[in-house]
């Protein structure tokens, strides 16, 4: 089964960025999957099974932190790699992040480079 990476922000044109980021990702057999908020999100991460997810926390219906609480600690997906994205960097956030077991933590605007490296580096590419 080719490994999968969830896409969850609120945003459309943050979602496509980060999309158009790790398209060249599709050629390794990397399937990407999006959501747009974090009810949505639950649904595929139980469906689908993601080994990675960048999230946003920022989200109606169900924010970020407790899209990873829920699949950290209540799913038990420990082996999910969630990495936060968020316009806040106060370390308050940070430090919510890391309660609701999220494995990093990155604010926006992101280096869409450093994205695309955390991604070949969590899923083991060899590119």
């Amino acid at each position: 089964m080719d490994p999968k990476i969830l896409i969850v922000d609120d945003e459309a044109h943050i979602r496509l960025l980060i999309e158009q980021t790790l398209e060249e990702l599709e050629d390794e057999g990397i399937e990407l999957l999006t959501a747009s908020n974090g009810a949505e999100a639950l649904e595929l991460i139980e469906a689908e099974h993601p080994k990675l997810i960048f999230l946003d926390v920022m989200m109606p219906k169900v924010n970020g932190f407790d899209v990873c609480q829920k699949v950290k600690h209540e799913l038990n997906m420990k082996d999910i790699y969630i990495i936060m994205l968020t316009a806040k960097g106060q370390e308050f956030d940070k430090q919510k992040g890391q309660e609701v077991g999220a494995d990093v933590y990155m604010t926006k605007p992101f280096d869409p480079d450093e994205l695309f490296d955390k991604a070949v580096e969590v899923l083991k590419i060899d590119i």
